[in-house]
């Protein structure tokens, strides 16, 4: 998110942690090396759901209510409700304590993963970025919204 035009989104802080989360579960092969391996630095599944819902509180309300603010458009929001509720969904039915291999074995990860996909390239490109690098660490995340 090096590239990210920060202070054009009122709240930018949260677009951050929406667009790390959407990217983390749209990558498969960042799932296999990072979240399978269990390589520090990443977080789980659980973490990105966490980042995904918990100061914008997409488990209970639409994105729409976010847009100005945190999405540019109600495109972007279409896209982040759908992710969202796939991936709820799944949360929902393994568990949040369920080791990754559960989500990724799920029938409906696929879909989940395309849904974040279409999100993240969204967004991305709504920041003028490359939807196409791997995913920053949750200490890059850090660093970046504690700044500005």
């Amino acid at each position: 998110m090096g590239g990210m035009p920060l202070n054009d989104m009122p709240w930018w802080r949260w677009r951050s942690n929406v667009r790390s989360a959407l990217h983390m579960l749209s990558d498969p092969a960042f799932h296999q090396e990072c979240w399978l391996t269990g390589r520090e630095g990443y977080g789980d599944v659980t973490d990105a759901v966490y980042r995904l819902v918990e100061d914008t509180w997409l488990d209970n309300w639409s994105a729409e209510k976010y847009v100005g603010t945190i999405f540019r458009d109600a495109g972007e929001a279409t896209l982040v409700d759908a992710a969202v509720l796939r991936v709820l969904r799944i949360m929902h039915q393994v568990g949040p304590d369920a080791p990754v291999s559960a989500y990724l074995e799920h029938q409906g990860w696929p879909e989940a993963v395309q849904a974040a996909r279409e999100a993240h390239v969204a967004l991305a490109a709504g920041d003028g970025e490359d939807p196409d690098v791997p995913p920053r660490s949750l200490d890059a995340l850090r660093i970046l919204t504690a700044g500005a």
